[in-house]
């Protein structure tokens, strides 16, 4: 049986905690590159406002309905067309989304991490208002859906929160920042 070769100083392999290290700072350097560009790019302010706006103010309707439903059942109906317009409106952007990201990406390496979840594609306080929202109404149609469980027709609400991811790929397929195609993966080229 043959003995791998040494590699590293003095013919011997890095440790694993070396290995580590070296992992860590080359991490440690790519968000420093990261952040610095999204610094350059927006510095205090970032664009899209009224997405984010309306985002956190549908967030804002589906618990008022949710809330107002769970206490009379009456309202199921008023409950119904909220939620499904959500959906269906989340439908149609998600569908828009898809479209303008198709056509970006022909000269921007797009994930769908960082399209519709803003993974280093949009300033920190961006990623997270946007990623907040959505966790918000996903935790307020599941909490309507478990305390109305003898209710099936609250079950629908859990189909809402697409609203939120479909704003949240509006705003970054509009002004996320993404590689260029053709960049090395350290993220130089972003555009």
């Amino acid at each position: 049986m043959a003995v791998p070769e040494r590699n590293g100083p003095g013919g011997s392999r890095p440790t694993a905690a070396e290995a580590r290290a070296a992992a860590e700072a080359v991490r440690d350097e790519r968000r420093a590159a990261r952040d610095r560009r999204l610094s350059e790019a927006f510095g205090d302010s970032a664009p899209g406002r009224p997405v984010r706006v309306v985002s956190w103010s549908s967030t804002a309707v589906l618990a008022g309905v949710s809330l107002v439903t769970l206490l009379d059942h009456g309202l199921l109906g008023v409950y119904f067309v909220v939620t499904f317009s959500m959906f269906v409106l989340g439908a149609a952007l998600l569908a828009l989304d898809v479209v303008l990201a198709m056509a970006r990406s022909t000269t921007h390496s797009m994930g769908i991490g960082g399209l519709f979840f803003a993974v280093d594609s949009a300033p920190r306080g961006v990623a997270v208002s946007l990623n907040a929202s959505l966790g918000c109404a996903v935790l307020v149609a599941l909490v309507t859906a478990i305390v109305g469980i003898s209710t099936p027709e609250l079950a629908f609400g859990t189909l809402s929160p697409l609203l939120q991811v479909a704003l949240t790929g509006l705003w970054t397929v509009r002004h996320g920042l993404f590689p260029a195609r053709g960049a090395d993966a350290g993220g130089d080229g972003v555009g």
